[in-house]
């Protein structure tokens, strides 16, 4: 219900069903809403298309209005020039409500003189042919202006001018309202499965609707005359199209989540779950992308982090392990080749620095995963009981930090991941010193390097990660303290010293 009327209530505001569906095909394929969550917005914005078809018939068509809305497109058109972010856009809209207005009196105007024109015995709605062949008549219109609030307006003027009967009128509109369709259908081509399942919610509903509308076009002209609508076709037509549509959401909307089911058995989910909302069709959108590729990496983040919560706790399943770095390392990839398509500017503020944190989480996961691919280090060195304790407590900020990746949560956990990191790299050096000292005593060098290079391997995960779930939150925090320094290991000489 709340995801019908949040449809409802947006087409109405944006007079536009055709922006509603694409909006909601790309969030989507965003991930930013679940395909179930995006049926109850789709139907609800075959309700709120509807109210274009009052505003022209009760408004439009009743009173020469075109001269009061000029004064509106003129403000709209001084906001958007002289207005900055918000306010243009405020004017932006301001000045295409105006024009609705204006261009209703300039189709009053066209359609005055077509009504002698036209022979409407070749275009007679009493048989089911005439009324399919309007029908068509109407999708065809849809699709060659784009929008079927256009495609309505038009036929609200032609019936309020006499150029065609209600009768007529009516089965214009059951062909518009299913010719909307095609715009979803065409902005799914090549999009994720999610946003194929909704394009096809949309056209199902809409299919439906029409053809429940179909069957009772013949009473229409009837229900009117009865209900005192026959002088008045506009109105009469705008009520027939806002009634079917609320029946068809009525009858459906009980039975959404079976609906939802079936079409996802229609179409199954393929490929990797944590990257099936990377697509490029998004990428137009920076807010949007930026956002799928920040949900992508948090997913691959959990993986990564889980893998190395399970070395540092010392109970490796080698298979799990593998199978986790694979699909992490895989998601990178196809992170990285996603933010490819995505540009932002300097000047967009809070977006570009949201881009470039990002950017550097992507790095930060890769190193990660690149030190825990070197597993070793974890699992054949015993080390001291000093280093093994900051190890430790680097497991334990890791594992509160894996409910963070998955549900999207405050990010809490950062703090402890900075304080592990400064830990383990204070531990570094002071253990590093302290190998070497007791090496020139009675450890053997070659088990001393060994030391040396698993507490470097602690200390490079506990360093990328603090870095990447920094980044990952949005809070860009600088590496002022030396201890936080990155301890990426320094390339050995070709004599073997560092």
């Amino acid at each position: 219900m709340k995801a019908a009327a949040s449809g409802a209530a947006i087409t109405a505001l944006v007079q536009s069903s055709s922006a509603t569906t694409l909006a909601t095909i790309g969030f989507v394929s965003a991930g930013l809403l679940t395909f179930p969550q995006s049926i109850g917005v789709i139907f609800g914005a075959n309700i709120g298309t509807t109210s274009t078809g009052w505003i022209v018939s009760v408004l439009g068509l009743k009173a020469n209005i075109a001269m009061a809305a000029l004064p509106l497109v003129a403000a709209g058109a001084l906001m958007r020039l002289l207005g900055r972010d918000r306010i243009a856009s405020y004017g932006l809209a301001l000045a295409g409500f105006g024009l609705i207005f204006v261009g209703i009196e300039f189709m009053q105007d066209g359609m005055t003189g077509l009504a002698d024109n036209i022979d409407l015995g070749a275009i007679s709605p009493d048989g089911v042919g005439g009324r399919l062949f309007l029908a068509l008549i109407g999708m065809v219109m849809t699709v060659l202006m784009h929008s079927s609030s256009a495609a309505i307006a038009t036929t609200l003027t032609a019936v309020h001018t006499g150029a065609i009967d209600i009768e007529a009128a009516a089965a214009l509109v059951v062909g518009q309202n299913v010719g909307t369709t095609v715009t979803a259908a065409l902005a799914s081509m090549g999009a994720s499965v999610p946003a194929r399942r909704t394009a096809v919610a949309h056209i199902g509903f809409n299919v439906l609707t029409g053809a429940a509308a179909f069957v009772v076009l013949p009473l229409v002209a009837g229900v009117a005359d009865a209900i005192g609508l026959a002088d008045d076709p506009a109105i009469a037509v705008a009520a027939f199209h806002t009634g079917f549509n609320l029946l068809g959401v009525m009858l459906l909307l009980p039975f959404a989540s079976r609906y939802a089911r079936g079409i996802e058995r229609l179409l199954p989910e393929r490929g990797s779950a944590l990257t099936r909302h990377l697509d490029v069709s998004v990428a137009e959108v920076p807010s949007v992308a930026l956002e799928v590729a920040r949900r992508t990496l948090l997913g691959a983040a959990g993986m990564a982090f889980a893998t190395a919560h399970s070395l540092l706790e010392e109970t490796p399943r080698p298979h799990v392990i593998g199978r986790q770095s694979a699909d992490a390392r895989a998601a990178l990839v196809n992170t990285r080749q996603f933010m490819a398509h995505v540009r932002t500017s300097p000047d967009s503020g809070t977006e570009h620095a949201r881009h470039s944190n990002l950017l550097h989480a992507l790095d930060h996961l890769d190193r990660l995963l690149d030190a825990l691919d070197e597993a070793h280090h974890a699992t054949t060195v015993r080390l001291a009981e000093t280093p093994r304790e900051a190890g430790r407590r680097l497991a334990r900020a890791l594992e509160a930090a894996l409910p963070w990746c998955s549900m999207d949560g405050v990010p809490s956990t950062v703090a402890a991941l900075a304080e592990a990191s400064a830990a383990l790299a204070e531990q570094r050096r002071a253990h590093r010193r302290e190998l070497l000292e007791y090496a020139a005593i009675r450890l053997h060098p070659d088990e001393a390097m060994r030391q040396i290079d698993a507490m470097l391997w602690l200390d490079r995960v506990g360093y990328h990660t603090w870095r990447a779930a920094v980044h990952l939150a949005g809070e860009a925090a600088p590496i002022a303290p030396e201890a936080y320094a990155d301890p990426e290991p320094v390339p050995q000489t070709e004599a073997g010293g560092t």
